[in-house]
């Protein structure tokens, strides 16, 4: 579950490679495809 916690946190769907950057955090899950977005990192870019 990737729940929205910090402004600049970017994260990616897997199944369409669409990419989103938190500009507010309202809490919740971000989902696109019908599954959750994963956060990307440094380290699994």
């Amino acid at each position: 579950m990737a729940n929205v916690k910090n402004v600049g946190e970017v994260y990616r769907c897997e199944v369409c490679g669409n990419t989103v950057q938190v500009l507010a955090v309202g809490g919740g899950e971000l989902v696109c495809c019908e599954q959750p977005m994963t956060l990307i990192t440094e380290k699994n870019e």
